[in-house]
């Protein structure tokens, strides 16, 4: 019997199946997500103790999607993989100023995970207190962080702090703020309304769920003008199913991203901020994030022409539920499986 059989008490919209499938993979902590799954350009999108609209926090998902603007920021001509940041933003006669955009985008730029003596490092233990948001620095408070910030040794390392200055980067080298270039070349041309990167609280709109830590602590929204590019970006189901369908379909700017072009480590290869790895005989590429109140996933076989994005407004990894209904949606596609199981 499925353990989801009482789904009925929970509120959903949207497809019912695909709610209860994703119900049985994510379990009884996971009480508020949106998700949205394409096979073959049919979109099919759900909300789970939310309301239809609801706006999330995409946390690290947003590199890839930094990536997508990077790829196509290298087409136009504007940047390339061997761009210093030192050409794009202030930061020159310093360590930083040599670290290349390619080796940024593919997180062997030797950066730490973050800059030394930003608030984001003083306010962790307050975020885990308290739920306080530990990323609110202004552009300039990173720069000058990253400035004073030395660079270790050019192997794969994640970092936030390389992704939000990748960035900021291309949006300077076309000119607009981090915002504006996303607006512009990512959510205008897909359609993607509902899709921002709030610098500051009061930019929220009516729509912004609140998130909740692993205990159900409620955390503040992750908002900060620095942080965008690395974690910043709010989406809907409605969003991110246009989203997952033009990456599958390939109208989405920057696809040259998603291919792998380094190995980050094991069977992971990374493309500009785009992860690859082999899962049950097919070939995945992916992001996942997380933020204090949030963890999200969005994958794709690309072969099969499926793809997935899950949302939880709780701190609890939904990783596995992502490729599980990624694998499944395939199966289905084969008729291996029934599509609402």
């Amino acid at each position: 019997m499925d353990r989801w059989a009482g789904m009925s008490a929970i509120r959903t919209s949207g497809d019912g199946a695909l709610a209860a499938r994703a119900l049985h993979h994510l379990g009884r902590r996971h009480d508020r997500f949106v998700v949205a799954r394409v096979l073959h350009g049919q979109v099919h999108i759900a909300q789970v103790g939310l309301e239809p609209g609801a706006e999330v926090e995409i946390g690290s998902v947003s590199k890839a999607v930094t990536g997508l603007l990077f790829d196509d920021s290298r087409r136009r001509g504007e940047t390339s993989d061997d761009t210093p940041l030192g050409d794009l933003l202030p930061v020159a006669k310093t360590p930083v100023a040599r670290v290349t955009l390619g080796e940024l985008a593919t997180h062997r730029s030797g950066l730490p995970r973050l800059a030394k003596g930003t608030a984001s490092v003083r306010a962790t233990l307050d975020l885990w207190r308290h739920g306080t948001n530990p990323y609110g620095e202004t552009l300039e408070e990173v720069l000058e962080a990253a400035r004073a910030t030395p660079v270790g040794r050019k192997r794969p390392s994640y970092s936030n702090l390389g992704f939000m200055l990748l960035g900021h980067s291309v949006a300077a080298a076309a000119g607009l703020t981090y915002a504006e270039l996303l607006q512009q070349r990512i959510a205008e041309p897909l359609g993607l309304l509902a899709t921002t990167v709030p610098a500051t609280a009061a930019e929220l709109r009516p729509a912004a769920v609140t998130g909740t830590s692993r205990r159900g602590t409620v955390m503040s929204p992750w908002v900060g003008e620095a942080l965008g590019p690395a974690g910043g970006i709010r989406s809907t189901s409605d969003d991110l199913g246009r989203l997952v369908r033009a990456l599958l379909d390939g109208s989405a700017p920057g696809m040259g991203a998603l291919e792998p072009v380094q190995r980050l480590s094991g069977g992971v290869r990374i493309g500009a901020a785009w992860l690859v790895l082999e899962h049950r005989g097919a070939v995945v590429t992916w992001h996942n994030g997380g933020t204090g109140g949030f963890r999200s996933i969005l994958a794709l076989n690309r072969d099969a022409g499926a793809g997935v994005a899950l949302v939880s407004a709780t701190a609890r990894s939904v990783d596995s539920a992502g490729f599980a209904l990624l694998a499944e949606c395939v199966a289905a596609a084969d008729g291996t499986v029934a599509a609402d199981g």
